[in-house]
């Protein structure tokens, strides 16, 4: 299926998504930084930290330790890189 971003999201938040994903394990932002570099995919390390609460708002990805601000992407975030859940259905409060 194909993923339905909502309009807060951008194209820095799929692969932010996919990595984690990817990987199966919790991240910190400074390894999803380095990791993105060896990929040639250019997201800054303050890119990654602006949308990373974002994300989390939305119940995509969840801080599974905040010494290091590990992340993991939820099953939320799993349907919603599979096409199974729209991101507008988890529209996250507005600020």
């Amino acid at each position: 299926m194909r993923r339905r971003p909502s309009s807060w999201m951008t194209g820095s938040d799929d692969r932010i998504l996919e990595l984690l994903g990817e990987s199966c394990v919790a991240l910190n932002k400074k390894t999803l930084q380095v990791n993105f570099e060896l990929d040639g995919t250019d997201i800054s390390y303050s890119t990654i930290k602006r949308r990373l609460p974002l994300l989390e708002d939305a119940g995509l990805i969840e801080e599974v330790r905040q010494t290091g601000s590990y992340y993991r992407i939820t099953e939320k975030g799993e349907q919603y890189l599979a096409g199974e859940l729209a991101a507008s259905e988890l529209e996250r409060d507005e600020e």
